[in-house]
């Protein structure tokens, strides 16, 4: 056992593993929760959409099995408010908008987080389907951003995990997230989040139901009836 990996928590994936060998397929949200959410009513509507996505996870038995969540916000401090597991066991925490947007630190962590997933998985003999990390905000970067948007060039490059950013309202900054993201950013239609977590959950699902290493087609957010668009 590695010294840097306390008891208790090899026990917790020992037993986890255990009762669920299946292949797993983990995705971090990361979500900015600053103050500025609280215009329209966006957090509200964050809210109901975190919890359409857990719900239409969960109605899947096998994606119930394989996907496996966590949420790191960002609003005057980044937390992890909930690490990775399945969907099964994972119950959305209500958001709540506060502070300024570290969006640099929240991406950062959500590298390291998904990091550590990984070297578990190994550890246990998981096989894991590539990791998303998918980012959702208003605003632009309150914080140093630099350094986490080379981590995500070089992830990408590196097939480590899948980075996906959503801007939100006329005040999102594109061009910021077009430096961050190695593939076009795209910005949500209206206020309304339940269409962008339905097509992540309907990915999620997909990718959990393939094999792991296959190419899984994703639907086009910015299709005529999309939920998105990339002005």
């Amino acid at each position: 056992m590695s010294p840097n990996v306390p008891a208790a928590q090899v026990a917790f994936d020992v037993t986890d593993f255990a009762d669920n060998p299946e292949p797993r397929c983990p995705c971090v949200l990361v979500l900015d929760c600053s103050y500025s959410m609280r215009e329209e009513d966006r957090i509200h509507e964050l809210n109901e959409g975190v919890r359409g996505f857990r719900d239409e996870l969960a109605s899947d038995d096998l994606a119930a099995k394989r996907v496996e969540l966590a949420v790191v916000t960002v609003g005057g401090k980044v937390r992890v408010q909930a690490d990775f597991q399945t969907v099964d066991f994972f119950v959305p925490h209500p958001l709540v908008a506060d502070g300024d947007t570290p969006l640099g630190e929240g991406i950062e962590t959500a590298i390291d987080i998904v990091e550590d997933r990984k070297a578990v998985y190994r550890r246990n003999g998981i096989s894991y389907y590539r990791p998303w990390i998918f980012l959702v905000s208003d605003g632009g970067p309150t914080d140093e951003w630099h350094v986490a948007a080379d981590r995500v060039r070089r992830g990408e490059e590196g097939k480590s995990f899948l980075f996906f950013a959503v801007g939100v309202g006329d005040k999102a900054s594109m061009n910021v997230l077009r430096t961050i993201a190695t593939r076009e950013p795209v910005r949500l239609r209206g206020l309304d989040f339940r269409p962008m977590f339905r097509w992540l959950s309907n990915s999620l699902r997909s990718t959990s139901h393939s094999r792991v290493g296959d190419a899984v087609a994703l639907e086009n957010p910015t299709g005529p009836k999309g939920w998105a668009s990339t002005e």
